[in-house]
């Protein structure tokens, strides 16, 4: 029955567009034309069939034209599937700058770039997460002070091939501005202790030291070490990698050896290293100072300068008279050992006899690497970053300067004398040789300078 109703169709649409052609021009064939054109709101709000119009969506910012300051600092590691979403201006007394970004990568990858970035680039590492699953990162490299957070959050509107999470990160930082950034940023656990604080060991900044360097009482300014060049004839007892670097030190003059006196009383000159010899207190301060003022010979701003003897001895066991004092006084009056002069009112004694010990050696030839104060340091970050089995029996103080070591790579002082170890046995006595092997170089990785290179200079 339905194939008989066709043309009866075709017959009606017939007549319906015989009489629109003739009358194209009339009013009734307008409105009609107009009634069956399509919306023209649909062109700049198209909808698809189907969907619920309320869940839609509203129009969001484009996140690409968000720009970085035109001032911020090449040196701060971007992740580069990181999209930049917010920027917080400096403003007010902190002026600190802060980036926002977001990326779909997990958090662990984002800890391991920024812990690799920070130790490759010799960034010193203040604060850092103890897992990957996220944290806070805080970080120094010159003027810069920088803190990364790190923050997992979760994606409710994720595709079903999407990963149901994502990362956003916030990086902060204080430009052209130490003082500024050292009290902003860090005002918790990890921050670095000043001048005067019993927990300060470092070289004592400008402000807190005299410009100028000490003065006789005769208006002369008190010289620095200027060693002599040595000979010895007992290397072969030194491993066969460590022979070259001493007797550089040697050439250099560092590492002076008091004469023995013989049975007829009179004094010879000694030629024997004696490098399994145990180092004192009084001859590694003696070392150091000489060490660091051969290395930087061109440049006083990094010499230590001597003490003179009016001097007011810092130790109660280190007189005026000590042969050993302009030295030790020296070391005391630039910050770089623990003293009543540096705040700590329980080093009265320098004990300079003593053994010098694995901590010992650290601490105090850290802040002549670092030639800033060493950052604060807990247990947990010393066992994370050496892995030293022994690290509880780390002083305190100590473990700031085992930390900050760590920053240096391959040149740290603890990979270059002990090699690979999972015991850093800190009261163990120092031998001669593993102490002229720390003073072989200064600095870090990239910004410092070894003997070797003193030596060339020294003979140009």
């Amino acid at each position: 029955m339905l194939p008989c109703k066709r043309p009866a169709v075709f017959l009606i649409w017939a007549a319906i567009l015989t009489s629109l052609t003739a009358c194209a021009n009339s009013p009734v064939a307008k409105n009609l034309e107009q009634s069956l054109a399509a919306d023209p709101k649909l062109q700049s709000n198209p909808a698809v069939f189907g969907e619920s119009q309320v869940n839609q969506p509203q129009a969001q910012p484009n996140a690409s034209t968000i720009q970085l300051p035109a001032d911020f600092p090449k040196d701060i590691p971007l992740y580069s599937n990181a999209q930049l979403q917010q920027v917080t201006p400096a403003s007010g007394s902190e002026n600190r700058v802060s980036t926002r970004w977001l990326t779909s990568d997990p958090s662990n990858f984002i800890a391991s770039f920024y812990r690799s970035q920070f130790q490759t680039n010799n960034w010193q590492i203040l604060q850092q997460p103890t897992d990957d699953a996220g944290g806070v990162f805080e970080a120094r490299r010159n003027d810069l002070l920088l803190k990364v957070s790190i923050q997992p959050k979760s994606v409710t509107n994720a595709t079903p091939n999407q990963p149901q999470t994502a990362t956003e990160l916030l990086i902060e930082y204080v430009p052209n501005s130490v003082a500024t950034a050292q009290s902003t940023l860090t005002t918790n656990s990890n921050a670095v202790p000043q001048p005067g604080n019993p927990q300060f060991i470092g070289p004592i900044p400008p402000a807190n030291l005299a410009a100028q360097p000490p003065t006789t009482p005769n208006n002369q300014t008190t010289p620095t070490a200027i060693p002599e060049s040595q000979e010895f004839n007992d290397l072969n007892k030194v491993p066969q990698e460590w022979r070259q670097h001493i007797q550089d030190l040697a050439a250099l003059g560092v590492l002076s050896i008091e004469p023995k006196e013989t049975k007829s009383n009179s004094t010879t000159t000694n030629n024997q290293f004696e490098p399994s010899k145990i180092i004192t207190h009084r001859e590694y301060a003696r070392w150091l100072i000489a060490a660091n003022n051969a290395m930087y010979a061109s440049n006083p701003a990094k010499q230590i300068r001597l003490a003179s003897e009016s001097t007011q001895p810092a130790f109660s066991d280190v007189s005026a008279k000590d042969p050993d004092f302009s030295a030790i006084q020296g070391l005391v009056e630039a910050g770089l050992i623990p003293s009543p002069l540096s705040g700590d009112s329980t080093a009265v004694l320098f004990r300079p006899d003593a053994p010098l010990t694995r901590e010992q050696l650290l601490l105090w030839k850290l802040p002549l690497d670092t030639r800033q104060a060493l950052p604060s340091a807990n247990l947990d970050a010393v066992k994370q970053t050496w892995g030293f089995q022994d690290a509880a029996r780390i002083d305190p103080k100590a473990l700031r300067a085992v930390l900050a070591d760590y920053q240096n790579s391959e040149q740290s002082n603890i990979r270059r004398v002990f090699g690979y170890t999972t015991l850093f046995q800190p009261k163990k006595p120092v031998t001669r040789a593993e102490a002229a092997m720390t003073l072989w170089y200064f600095g870090s990785p990239g910004e410092g300078v070894s003997a070797t290179e003193a030596l060339k200079l020294k003979r140009n």
